[in-house]
């Protein structure tokens, strides 16, 4: 699992850009552009924006379909009917080979904003990087990778792994035919009907992970994490907030589940077999498992109490509880 510190520094960078787009004043002016590009096999989207949301789905006729609609701002001694019109005539689009570029030149866009709707066949890979604005890519088979330093990130039905990172702004993942990977510095993430691993980093926000088909790795620093559905390995750990997990994993499968301020839920069926670690250091750990056999051992002191307990549940269910208050 990724530590927090390095989540989304590349963005960083890239956040700086949205300035172009910003420090708008005087006139505003908007217009739009239509651009068609027949491709033929699998092809690769490459997009770059610092201002202005971005659609993306996946057609059937085989073409890519871009439509811009662009907003000028002037700034200083800056025309923008000028650069509104700059802008329409030659669009900051590129076709090599299976490639499809757009935005590359940065420069180009400086008090600028374009949104974008895109159509593309359904066999692309798309790699899409936004300052602000809102990203939705659909019915493409991926991979799909994008970044966002500020908005909205919705990915739907991608049948590749699929990479998001956001510096702010909530993510959503749904009906992904493969592995996800997420990493926010603040905002909810929501993953629902992946079919592969999914590893969710986030700093501050609420994280949910609902009939996931693989492994699950979710981590939150300030926020609670909530797993339903959940038939494999299991890594739950919130440094502030709760931890819930429901699911009915097989027996060779294992869930570690941590808090250091909250409290860790488990829902299971009583006949489950699993190998569970649960730790609580501010908190308590809560299950209507029922527990025989059960070993206790208690030590008390001044500042610190530690419970252990190892148990047999239902048939063949081995579990260890931890919880320590300080």
């Amino acid at each position: 699992m990724a530590r927090h510190g390095n989540l989304c520094i590349p963005l960083v960078l890239f956040s700086g850009a949205v300035v172009l787009a910003g420090c708008n004043s005087g006139a505003s002016l908007s217009g739009t552009f239509d651009r068609h590009y027949n491709v033929s096999g699998p092809i690769r989207l490459e997009l770059t924006n610092a201002s202005g949301d971005v659609d993306i789905t996946g057609s059937a006729d085989g073409k890519v379909h871009v439509r811009g609609e662009v907003r000028a701002s002037g700034f200083g001694f800056e025309n923008p009917q000028t650069r509104l019109d700059d802008t329409l005539a030659n669009p900051p689009i590129e076709q090599r080979g299976d490639t499809i570029r757009i935005g590359k030149e940065m420069s180009r866009v400086r008090n600028i904003s374009i949104a974008y709707t895109i159509q593309v066949p359904r066999d692309t890979e798309v790699s899409s990087t936004l300052a602000s604005g809102a990203q939705t890519i659909r019915d493409v088979r991926g991979p799909v990778k994008v970044q966002a330093a500020s908005g909205v990130i919705r990915v739907e039905k991608i049948e590749r792994d699929t990479q998001l990172t956001t510096l702010s702004g909530t993510v959503s993942a749904t009906d992904i035919g493969s592995d996800v990977r997420v990493s926010s510095a603040s905002g909810s993430v929501t993953v629902s009907n992946a079919r592969g691993d999914v590893r969710v980093n986030a700093t501050s926000g609420i994280i949910s992970v609902s009939n996931p088909g693989g492994r699950i790795e979710a981590d939150t620093a300030s926020g609670e994490v909530e797993i339903h559905g959940a038939a494999k390995d299991v890594k739950a750990h919130a440094a502030s907030g709760r931890v819930f997990v429901q699911g009915n994993p097989g027996a060779d499968n294992y869930w570690e589940l941590r808090t250091v301020s909250g409290a860790v839920q488990l829902g299971i069926p009583a006949s489950a077999n699993l190998h569970l670690s649960a730790e609580a250091v501010s908190g308590e750990i809560r299950t209507d498992i029922p527990i025989v056999n059960a070993g206790y051992h208690k030590r008390a002191g001044l500042h610190y109490i530690a419970v252990s307990i190892a148990a047999i549940a239902g048939a063949g269910f081995a579990i260890l509880f931890r919880s320590k208050k300080f």
